[in-house]
């Protein structure tokens, strides 16, 4: 029977280990799964009560209804005002807006997206019906008073996401950050607790074996979480992939290498397991609100989008939406994937320099 080498042996364990280990099970595939299935399911059909509308210039059609009719329309649209219409019309693509109306001549000009189709169908259906209302005003003045406004629909090429789309890259990136900080932060400081470290350092195993199972291990934890929160999304929410989706691969890789770091420090500036466990809960879980896992920051305060801004979840969330669902190219992973291996380094070194082989 020919022997395994000790990298198949070790890693063989510490998967055996994970396995027969429930709570790790839990907290690693679970767990995040039941935010998946609850935002999925729960928030996935809700909408905005009114339609946010970007008036361009002067719109006569809005600027002269009669107040009963303004009020009207003032309970369906929320209006916001510019001169700028590429603006409006990018605040619409990205799904900061539902439509942006403009006057060119007679016509009043939509220019809509159609995230929400059932909410696009109303707003075209509204102002056409507002377009209406002002037309028969209109025959019913005198002759003479002004020409019948036609209404145009528009749809603006979409990069907007629905609520399925945004919440499982972000969920994704929050249970592989869990995953791999609370198993670094365990297994270092079980492995120290238990002299396990003393005897590898003593056994015939050199270190980069033990170190290049334990990451292999985190790795292909954090491609199976990958697989099942994909094929859970694309199957019971109707997630929807683009093309570069396979660069969520090297990025997952570089982040649990990134929160394994974490887990590192973790356990090296606690004395007990459980110890270690909530030092990483006590990082990751904020950091999670914090970086847009959860729910979009667009309309947090400035000063907390710039503290979101130098957190590794963060990158690592905008990395896996703009290559899984927001269809950009394999270059908008590049830099949030430096910025993860930039801060796996320095913390790797800061826990390095803290580590002590026995605990006081």
């Amino acid at each position: 029977m020919r022997r395994q080498s000790p990298f198949v042996a070790i890693s063989l364990a510490i998967v055996r280990g994970f396995v027969r280990d429930k709570a790790s099970v839990f907290f690693a595939l679970i767990f995040p799964l039941m935010f998946l299935v609850l935002f999925g399911g729960i928030l996935g059909d809700q909408g905005q009560s009114k339609v946010d509308l970007i008036q361009v210039g002067d719109v006569s059609v809005i600027d002269d209804l009669p107040d009963d009719a303004r009020a009207a329309f003032d309970d369906s649209f929320e209006v916001t005002e510019s001169d700028d219409l590429d603006a409006a019309i990018a605040e619409v693509r990205k799904g900061d807006a539902d439509v942006a109306v403009e006057m060119q001549g007679d016509t009043l000009v939509a220019h809509y997206t159609q995230t929400d189709q059932v909410k696009a169908g109303i707003t075209q259906g509204t102002l056409r019906a507002f377009v209406d209302g002002a037309n028969v005003a209109l025959l019913e003045q005198e002759a003479g008073t002004g020409a019948p406004v036609s209404f145009r629909a528009d749809r603006v090429e979409d990069d907007s996401l629905s609520t399925i789309q945004f919440i499982t890259p972000g969920l994704l990136g929050w249970a592989v950050a869990m995953s791999a900080a609370f198993g670094a932060a365990a297994t270092l400081q079980g492995w120290r607790q238990s002299k396990l470290l003393r005897r590898l350092q003593l056994a015939p195993v050199s270190t980069r074996t033990v170190v290049g199972a334990r990451v292999t291990v985190a790795i292909g934890i954090a491609l199976v979480q990958m697989a099942v929160f994909v094929l859970l999304g694309t199957l019971a929410f109707g997630l929807t992939l683009t093309g570069s989706w396979w660069m969520a691969i090297p990025l997952l890789v570089i982040g649990t290498l990134c929160f394994m770091s974490l887990g590192l420090l973790a356990g090296a500036i606690t004395t007990t397991t459980e110890g270690a466990v909530n030092a990483a809960n006590f990082m990751v879980l904020p950091m999670a609100f914090l970086s847009g896992s959860f729910f979009p920051l667009d309309d947090a305060p400035g000063w907390l989008r710039a503290v979101s801004d130098v957190l590794p979840l963060k990158h690592l969330n905008e990395g896996m939406l703009n290559v899984l669902v927001r269809g950009e190219g394999p270059a908008s992973a590049l830099v949030p994937m430096a910025i993860l291996a930039g801060f796996a380094i320095v913390v790797t070194l800061v826990a390095a320099r803290l580590f002590k082989w026995e605990t006081a």
